[in-house]
């Protein structure tokens, strides 16, 4: 079954449309905005996998070798190909992710550099 991309121009999102024959005409709708103006994007190919063989590769421990669960970065790069594993796209959902931990961090430690600050200034009294 052919798999086409379409880019949605209203509301910039990826969908998918799955034809059961390659000479079946496609009238493409964007399935979160419902525009019918969308751009075929050039797709790469997949090969399903077996659900074992998906298990067994995440279940390999070299994925994690890099993996720092304190870093925002190194858990969007794990939780990505997690997805691509999975066969799942949630791109957008762990993109937003990634920017609300990294915001939290940066609050985080320009708070601590504030307190870092204060102390040092107090102690210099």
């Amino acid at each position: 079954m052919p798999i086409y991309e379409y880019l949605c121009l209203r509301c910039g999102k990826k969908n998918e449309i799955i034809t059961f024959r390659i000479s079946e005409e496609v009238y493409p709708q964007c399935r979160h905005c419902n525009s019918e103006v969308l751009r075929r994007l050039p797709s790469r190919v997949r090969v399903r996998l077996s659900e074992e063989t998906r298990l067994e590769r995440l279940a390999d421990p070299s994925k994690f070798g890099a993996l720092d669960e304190n870093d925002p970065k190194s858990m969007a790069k794990f939780m990505k190909a997690m997805s691509q594993e999975m066969g799942d796209d949630f791109d957008e959902d762990v993109d937003a992710l990634v920017e609300e931990a990294m915001e939290e961090e940066a609050a985080s430690n320009r708070e601590s550099d504030e307190t870092s600050v204060d102390d040092a200034g107090e102690e210099s009294l």
